[in-house]
């Protein structure tokens, strides 16, 4: 099985900068889909962005398109979250999931899932 462990969140004002990491260990990345989800209080849980290892390619949503990046590092066995301009819409906590493989809409068979990393941006 897959662990995943989520670093990188903090405390920024808006127009700041965070780069989140989730490190993968028990089995590597490179057959997987990975992704970033985050769940602001009383909002539900939204897919941010995911990366198909295997390809390169990527999907972010409209909201942070332009502004964050994914990437991995195949060495590392490590997902990144570039996330730059970032609002006070943006604070929730992130999650890294990695998953046998993904739509825009779903995820498919085995999911793994972080504890997650609390972004917060101040105005």
């Amino acid at each position: 099985h897959m662990q995943l462990v989520e670093s990188g969140g903090g405390s920024v004002q808006a127009g700041g900068s965070l780069r989140l990491s989730c490190a993968a260990s028990g089995e590597s990345v490179r057959t997987y889909c990975m992704a970033w989800f985050r769940q602001a209080p009383g909002n539900e849980r939204e897919r941010v962005a995911h990366i198909l290892i295997r390809t390169g390619s990527t999907f972010y949503i409209d909201s942070v398109r332009g502004r964050f990046t994914i990437s991995q590092d195949n060495t590392e066995n490590t997902l990144y979250l570039q996330m730059d301009s970032l609002t006070p819409e943006d604070t929730a906590m992130y999650y890294c999931t990695a998953a046998k493989a993904c739509s825009a809409s779903s995820l498919y068979g085995d999911q793994y899932w972080g504890q997650g990393t609390q972004v917060t941006v101040s105005s």
